[in-house]
């Protein structure tokens, strides 16, 4: 049974520093959540709210605790929900073929390319001999590279809602953060680079089995760091017609 989390951070504080930096400590944190962390692979992704203070989400399994991040990361002696955790399982039983939803997921767009002589920098790993993966790098071809893939992963993002006629193939969405991470897994250890898109937008459901296991494992490479959770929302009225 699935369940996602939203754990309020307090960005002030040096732990919480430390995890915005580095995913891979990220990773660590989420992971010390779980009983048996090496029964399930969660997914997570840094958002922030309306207040623009930044908040974990987490996707895991099983009930996770929490505890540890909200008395190294948050506020734990103030008011507030510090940890908010929803049973996803009555969103997946909503999930039929045709319905379509707001959709927001930060993923690492890349392509595989061959594998120089030497490569100090590879992203996130690679072997020798063998083709590495390169983030793309332009808005241009990370919306590509979404849109090429929404099929095979269950969806399609549909036309934009736009009143000019000749604007009907545009599709409705948009890139609303570029990043490009450089971080250690271990201290001296060789940086790892990520370049990271956040897609917004709409997508129509074509396959709901897949894209409930989309929605469950998450979508593109680098999961541990912080991409491919895919979270819905119900759609705007305007957005519906």
């Amino acid at each position: 049974m699935p369940f996602l989390s939203r754990i309020r951070i307090n960005p002030f504080r040096q732990k919480s520093r430390e995890l915005l930096a580095n995913p891979h400590k990220t990773h660590g944190a989420v992971l010390a959540g779980l009983p048996d962390p090496e029964a399930e692979r969660p997914l997570w992704r840094w958002d922030t709210g309306r207040e623009r203070r930044p908040y974990l989400l987490v996707l895991t399994h099983t009930v996770a605790d929490w505890t540890h991040l909200v008395e190294q990361c948050g506020w734990p002696a103030a008011d507030g929900d510090h940890v908010i955790t929803r049973d996803y399982t009555p969103l997946i039983r909503q999930l039929g073929e045709g319905r379509e939803f707001a959709f927001r997921v930060t993923a690492n767009p890349v392509q595989n390319v061959p594998a120089p002589a030497q490569e100090s920098t590879p992203e996130p790993s690679a072997k020798p001999g063998r083709a590495v993966r390169k983030g793309h790098r332009t808005a241009a071809h990370q919306q590509r590279w979404f849109l090429e893939r929404a099929e095979r992963w269950g969806f399609q993002v549909p036309p934009a809602l736009l009143d000019d006629p000749e604007a009907d193939d545009v599709p409705d969405m948009r890139i609303t953060q570029r990043q490009r991470l450089s971080f250690a897994k271990r201290k001296g250890g060789k940086p790892v680079i990520l370049t990271t898109a956040t897609f917004e937008g709409r997508l129509r459901i074509t396959d709901s089995e897949l894209f409930t296991r989309t929605l469950l494992r998450g979508l593109g490479p680098a999961k541990a760091y912080g991409c491919g959770l895919l979270t819905l929302a119900p759609l705007p009225v305007t957005a519906r017609g």
